[in-house]
């Protein structure tokens, strides 16, 4: 049988200086979310009247990856829709990551430090789109997000790590993984299923 896999990856509406706080993420709102499929390799694009559709997505998947999706985009979501979200499970590499050294690295510097790639914009950048109306640029950079987070995804299911630049030492520095699939050596430490 085959896992339905999928990345995963949102953009809000509004900041949290806009809802009162990080301890109102529910009322972000969504702007535009992405999914990444496996099965047929495409990018689904879900906008803002999309979101239960998106959240049904989410909960028949098999498996989940994301990027910081357990304690934001989830919570985001659940604000929309007025329940929990409950994906079968999750790999959520920020969580994973956090476990394993005790602080947060952003996407950006992993996919830097990685693949030698970068991202387009940023949230607050995807923000400013979204009062303009530009809906197309926060589409693209969502779509880049999600394909920059299903890179790294692989990268470390398949070599067992991940780097970052250690900004002390001033060399990159490996951080050991597990994102295999159940069944097949996945780990289920802190924050890498759910």
């Amino acid at each position: 049988m085959t896992e339905r896999i999928v990345v995963f990856d949102l953009e809000t509406q509004r900041s949290f200086n806009e809802v009162g706080g990080r301890a109102h993420i529910a009322r972000l709102g969504v702007s535009l979310a992405v999914v990444y499929e496996y099965a047929d390799r495409a990018f689904h694009v879900y906008h803002a009247h999309e979101v239960p559709q998106l959240v049904a997505a989410l909960e028949q998947a098999d498996v989940v990856v994301g990027f910081n999706v357990l304690r934001f985009d989830y919570l985001v979501l659940a604000g929309v829709v007025g329940r929990p979200v409950r994906p079968r499970h999750t790999i959520d590499m920020l969580a994973d990551i956090h476990s394993r050294l005790g602080f947060r690295i952003e996407l950006d510097s992993l996919a830097s430090s990685t693949l030698g790639i970068r991202k387009s914009a940023d949230g607050l950048q995807a923000l400013r789109w979204w009062r303009e109306g530009r809906i197309d640029l926060i589409r693209d950079y969502c779509m880049q997000d999600v394909d920059i987070t299903r890179r790294l995804y692989e990268f470390g299911r398949d070599n067992g790590y991940v780097l970052y630049w250690d900004r002390f030492s001033r060399t990159k520095q490996r951080i050991p993984v597990n994102w295999r699939l159940p069944g097949r050596g996945f780990s289920r430490q802190k924050g890498t299923i759910v």
